[in-house]
Order: C-alpha cells, then sequence, then structure tokens
C-alpha cells in the first residue's frame, strides 16, 4: 500500500507541464466533478498516461510494479482535484487569447460570459489532451453542453444558456455558435468556431478583425475593369452609386443590393469597380476554405455575420458572391429548403439591420424566395454587354491579335461575356510568340467559340448566313411600303412596331439588320428556338428578358418566326397558349423601341396582336425588273459576263425568285464554283426547282 508522504499534496507540483495553469484546471473538473475520471481510470491502469502524468499521478504509470490500487488512486485524484480549486481558481488563459478575446468583445459587445465561453471553445481546439478527456465524457447534448461548461467555467447554467441561445450575440456574431442537429455528438464538436483555423490565429498573435476573419472573409483584389466599361447600365449605376456612397459615408444600416446576370458579364469586377470609386475596403465572404475545399452555405453565413460585426467600424463593402449557396441551396422537389429558409428570421433581420452595405451576386434570380427580394434595396440584371461596347473590350483584352474585321464579327455574339474574352485572351497571349500572328488570331477565336458553345451558345462563325450581305440593297426587295422612306421615319421617331410578312427568303430578316445599321443602335436577333422553353412559363420569362435587355441595350428588337407565339387564341387548347401570345401582347406595348416581328405564316395570327402592330408589311417574290437588275449586280461580285438578253429572259420568267436564293447560290460559289452567268442563272433555276410549285425541271451547272 501507498505510503502517507506518496499522497501528501504540493500545490506548485501541478504546473509541472508546458500545459497553461487554466487547462490543468479545467481537466481537473472535467476528471472529477463531470465524472471523466470514471471512463479514465480503470482496473489496469489510465487512458491516457500523459494526462495521469499531468494530473499528478505520474507514479502509477508504467512501469508499475504491483497491483493497480484503484481506489487509492482515485482517492489521490480527488485530494489532487481539492488542491486544484484552490491553487489554480484565479488562473487566466494565455495573454495573447485574453487581449484578442476583449479586442473582440469590444467590437461586438461580447459580455464576459460570451468571452469565457469563446476562450474555452478555442482551447478545446488547440489542446489536444483537453479535447481528449472532454470527449470522454461521450454523446453531449445541448442541455449536457450547458452543464459542462457551468462546472468548467464556474458560472451559473443560466448565464451560459442565455450565452449559446441563437438570438445571443456569440451565434448572432459568427464567432461560435452550438451544433444543435445532433445529440450524438462530443463537447469539443458542439461548439463550432468561424472557421478551422481561427483557434490558431486568436491563439498565435496579436491579430486585427481582419486577420481573424482571413480564410472565410478576404480583402478583395483590386479591378482590372473601370467604371466606363458598364455604360450599359448606366440608369442601374445612376442610382446605385450616389446610394452606397451614402451608406459608407453615413454608416447606414441594412444596405443590400442584389446584382445577377449570366456568368462572365463582370458582376464580380463591378462590386471591386465601386469599392474603388467609393475609396472603400472590400471583403468578399469566401466560397472555399484555405484547403481548396467549398464551404457550406452555413458557413458562408455565419462567416458573414462575423464580418458585419468585426468591419462595422471601418470604410467597407461586403462582397457575397455565388449567393445561391444560401438562398438556393435546398431542393424543392424533396422538400429540403435552403440554409437562408431555415433561418428565415433571421435572413430577414441581417438584411434588414446589417452594419455594413453588402453587394450579393448570383448568377440567376430564378427559384429565389420573393420574400428575399423585395428585401433588397435595389435588385437589377448585369447584361451582356452591347455589340458597340464587346468591340472596345475585344479591342483592350486582345492586344492587337485581331483586326477589325474580326473584332466586329466576334463582337456580333449577342451572349459574349467579358471574363470569355479575357480568359481566351489571357491564354493566347502566352503562347503569342509560338502561335504566329495568323495562328494567335485562330486560337484567339477558337477558344471564345469554343467557350461560347460550351455555354449553351452559339459559336463564332466566320461566313455566318444571317449576316446582311454586302450586296444587300432595300430597292431590291419586293414589298407593299417604301422601306427607304419607312427607314427614313423611324430614324425621326425612334419607336415603332412591324409586322414583316411573306415567303422564306424575300428578305425580312434581312431588312431588319439593315434598318438596325441605319438607325445605328445594336440588333438583338431571337429565333423562337432561342425563346421557347420546356418549363411551365420559362418561355414567358424569356420573352420578357428579350425585350429587357433590348430596351437595356437601346436595340431594334428582331424576333423571327413569331407565329410561335402569336397563334390566334379562340384555338388554343392549353392555358399556356394563351399565357404565350398575352405576354408578347404585353410586352410589345410596353415597348419604348422598334420591334420587329417577322413570319412566313399570316394566316392563322392572332387577330388582337396584329392589331397591335404599326405597320404590317408583306414580302414578295421579286419583280422581273428587280430580278434582273439584281443578277447584273451579282455577276460582276462574281467577275461573270455581264448577262446576255436571253439569259434576262430566262429569269423573268422564273417563279418565285427570291434575294434569298441569290444568297445560297453566292454561299454554293465557295465549294462549286461559278464559271459563267449562264451558269448562275442555272443555279437560280435549280433553287427555284425545289420550292414547293416550282413547276420546272432542276437545272444544273454547265
Amino acid at each position: 500500500m501507498a505510503t502517507r508522504h506518496r499522497i501528501r499534496i504540493h500545490s506548485d507540483s501541478l504546473a509541472t507541464s508546458n500545459v497553461a495553469p487554466i487547462v490543468q484546471l479545467w481537466l481537473f473538473r472535467l476528471m472529477v466533478p463531470l465524472g471523466a475520471h470514471r471512463e479514465f481510470i480503470h482496473s489496469h491502469g489510465f487512458a491516457n498516461d500523459q494526462v495521469a502524468q499531468l494530473l499528478g499521478l505520474g507514479e502509477w504509470v508504467e512501469p508499475f510494479s504491483g497491483t493497480f490500487p484503484l481506489k487509492v488512486v482515485r482517492t489521490r485524484l480527488h485530494q489532487i482535484y481539492a488542491a486544484s480549486e484552490r491553487a489554480l481558481r484565479e488562473s487566466k488563459v494565455p495573454s495573447c487569447l485574453s487581449g484578442n478575446v476583449a479586442q473582440l468583445s469590444r467590437l461586438v459587445g461580447l459580455s464576459p460570459t460570451d468571452c469565457r465561453i469563446l476562450e474555452f471553445a478555442v482551447l478545446i481546439r488547440a489542446e489536444r489532451l483537453l479535447e481528449e478527456i472532454a470527449d470522454s465524457l461521450g454523446p453531449t447534448s445541448s442541455l449536457k453542453a450547458i452543464h459542462a461548461l457551468a462546472v468548467l467555467l464556474d458560472l451559473p447554467e443560466s448565464e451560459i444558456r442565455s450565452s449559446l441561445d441563437p438570438q445571443g450575440l456569440l451565434s448572432r456574431s459568427g464567432l461560435l455558435s452550438v451544433e444543435s442537429s445532433s445529440s450524438f455528438i462530443p463537447l469539443s464538436n458542439k461548439l463550432n468556431l468561424l472557421s478551422r483555423n481561427f483557434a490558431d490565429r486568436i491563439l498565435s498573435s496579436d491579430a486585427d478583425p481582419v486577420g481573424l476573419l482571413r480564410d472565410t472573409v478576404a480583402p478583395s483584389a483590386p479591378p482590372h475593369l473601370d467604371i466606363a466599361d458598364y455604360a450599359h447600365i448606366d440608369a442601374s449605376l445612376s442610382i446605385l452609386r450616389p446610394y452606397l456612397r451614402h451608406a459608407v459615408t453615413t454608416g447606414r444600416k441594412g444596405v443590400n443590393v442584389f446584382l445577377h446576370g449570366e456568368p462572365g458579364t463582370g458582376k464580380s469586377q463591378l462590386a471591386k469597380v465601386l469599392a474603388r470609386e467609393l475609396e472603400s475596403e472590400l471583403f468578399e465572404v469566401a466560397s472555399e476554405d484555405a484547403d481548396g475545399d467549398p464551404v457550406d452555405g452555413e458557413q458562408r453565413l455565419r462567416a458573414f455575420r462575423a464580418a458585419q460585426c468585426l468591419l462595422g467600424q471601418r470604410r467597407a463593402i461586403i462582397l457575397f458572391d455565388e449567393m445561391e449557396d444560401v438562398f438556393n441551396d435546398g431542393d424543392s422537389r424533396f422538400g429540403h429548403r435552403s440554409t437562408a429558409q431555415n433561418r428565415k428570421a433571421w435572413m430577414n433581420r441581417a438584411l434588414e439591420e446589417n452594419a455594413v452595405p453588402t453587394l450579393w451576386l448570383s448568377n440567376s434570380a430564378h427559384d429565389l424566395d420573393p420574400a428575399f427580394i423585395r428585401r433588397f434595396d435595389m435588385v437589377f440584371e448585369l447584361p451582356v454587354p452591347p455589340k458597340k461596347q464587346r468591340e472596345s473590350i475585344i479591342r483592350e483584352a486582345c492586344s492587337g491579335l485581331l483586326d477589325a474585321s474580326s473584332v466586329a464579327r466576334i463582337a456580333e455574339s449577342q451572349t459574349l461575356a467579358p471574363a470569355v474574352v479575357a480568359k481566351a485572351a489571357s491564354v493566347v497571349l502566352t503562347i503569342r510568340d509560338e502561335l504566329g500572328e495568323a495562328g494567335a488570331a485562330d486560337a484567339l477565336e477558337r477558344l471564345i467559340g469554343n467557350t461560347l458553345e460550351t455555354q449553351g451558345h452559339q459559336p463564332i462563325r466566320r461566313d455566318d448566313p444571317n449576316r446582311l450581305p454586302e450586296l444587300y440593297d432595300p430597292a431590291f426587295i419586293h414589298a407593299d411600303a417604301d422601306l427607304a422612306q419607312l427607314a427614313a421615319g423611324l430614324m425621326q421617331s425612334r419607336s415603332g412596331r412591324l409586322c414583316l410578312y411573306g415567303p422564306p427568303g424575300t428578305g425580312k430578316t434581312a431588312y431588319g439588320r439593315w434598318l438596325a445599321g441605319q438607325l445605328e443602335i445594336p440588333l438583338l436577333v431571337k429565333r423562337a428556338s432561342d425563346l421557347m422553353s420546356m418549363w411551365v412559363g420559362g418561355s414567358e420569362k424569356n420573352i420578357a428578358r428579350a425585350f429587357q435587355q433590348a430596351e437595356q441595350e437601346g436595340a431594334l428588337l428582331l424576333i423571327d418566326e413569331v407565329d410561335s407565339f402569336l397563334l390566334d387564341r379562340r384555338g388554343a387548347q392549353r392555358s399556356w397558349e394563351v399565357s404565350l401570345v398575352n405576354e408578347m401582347l404585353t410586352q410589345m406595348e410596353s415597348f419604348p423601341g422598334v420591334f420587329i416581328a417577322s413570319t412566313n405564316l399570316m394566316a392563322g395570327l392572332d387577330q388582337a396582336a396584329l392589331r397591335r402592330f404599326d405597320l404590317k408589311v408583306k414580302f414578295d417574290y421579286l419583280e422581273p425588273v428587280q430580278a434582273c437588275a439584281l443578277l447584273c449586280r451579282y455577276c460582276t461580285e462574281l467577275h461573270l459576263p455581264v448577262p446576255a438578253p436571253e439569259q434576262e429572259a430566262r429569269l423573268r420568267h422564273l417563279p418565285k425568285l427570291a434575294p434569298g436564293d441569290f444568297a445560297a447560290v453566292v454561299r454554293q460559289s465557295r465549294f462549286r464554283p461559278i464559271a459563267s452567268s449562264d451558269a448562275l442563272l442555272a443555279a437560280l433555276e435549280a433553287e427555284c426547282a425545289v420550292k414547293e410549285g416550282g413547276g420546272s425541271a432542276i437545272g444544273f451547272l454547265h
């Protein structure tokens, strides 16, 4: 049996380890009042010899000869615990930790109990032995965690409960939260700090708020664009810029702006540009941690809370990109609500009371709860820049890789986002010397085209059949209105709704392209396939978005195959057929610019829709005089002899000859050279012959 002097307690022996005295005290409280000794001391020894040494029980650590004196060891532990309460009660946490927590307390307004809990949560993450013994208590419910913290920190349970309440400052600040989704986790996992590295930072050095937020919220890089690159949203910026300036100057609370748009349109760059213009720091809520792993919506929301608390006294703006991680991370098909919906009351309050102005960015506004949308101060879409601006962006990004015609051709893509150009240019410029001048230009177009196609858009085409022919002249269009005079009138009014109808190839779409050039405004072309959606209500949204985009860009909107959207409602068999017509009529009536609808099928259109058009123009097959003049023009273009009189006579008798037939024949000449005017005429005869009711045999090139 152990002798008396062996169990005499010397308080100065309690601090022989490099573990902080406060941690030793917590270990003793875990062992005795909270009962961890039941799992720690058993009939054959200790669960952890290092902890036994630390607690003053080293004489029974191996190599120990003889039968393990279980009762004696437990008695000794209780005696040492009693001494530790007297000797270590006034122990403090490390000075660096206490200083940083005190700084957080001043910024956030933490109570003394909040500070004590935060200090414990940091040290249980940093001290492996403390974590191990605490976790030996087994699965910990919220009630059990509150009781354990009350014993460890020697504080009333009521104060612990109040501090850990979801509405308490610890939780609302994002610094610490209690895991409430499971009761089958140990104490160390019950207390969630802001990030995995938060404990290391707050223990290692005197850290400013930005340093403590690292990995969760970080200063944003400077922009590489300028406010001039966003001229296409001047109307929105004329409101947003002064409002943000007022917010950062006066400290106005509850300032939130929702900005959405297709990927690559420059939303993040706009946030950086605005921050620079307002001379404000911009902090971005991270979407991945220090290891590159994605951060879930709950963690990002906690980071946002912490940033609001710790940056509230700075001239700053917060950028929350990919906000769908929080607002649209559920799955409605299986009844799973998003993080924001699960925290709806807190989220609504945050959008009304946040101290730091926040820019919320998303690629889409679809499926966002309208209850959240109405709480944003401003909501607007950042569209793809208009053509002139796209040309400027391409020229600047490509650093002389493309000639003027290539720039103009690439800029015709109405879905080309600035980020696509910038990324492709950065790749090509890196290997420019190896590719050579011609190879670099080809590579740039290829990379841009590949990206557009992968995104579901039309790639860049060198020979776009829909591009306006170089020989286009409205004099070669057979219409029941003076097209040149019509263009002159629209140049004055800058507004009008036209319905162009007639057989395919008669020049309806080409006239729309020519008219946009005469008006010196962008052209936005939408086909039925661009607007129709498989989802209920999707087609209506696409129609509204097309009109909205045209208005924002100041563009002429041309919708081809409009009969798909304006069928007579009296014959409708489905409700969506009616709503489709109604949406088109609503958008037509409210559109302030020039709108052109073209169709090959005039019969069957809704009569009310027809009345909405200011002018309906019929396009028909060429008159003989027009056909002969156009034949001569193309012979000159193809360096062919002037047509002989007998050839013109043959041409006059061609039924259903349209300008589109000439364009088709010219396209053929790229791979089937036309050597004579007679061959050109034969090709036109072949085009007419294949039309329904053409009436003559298909001709062959000579």
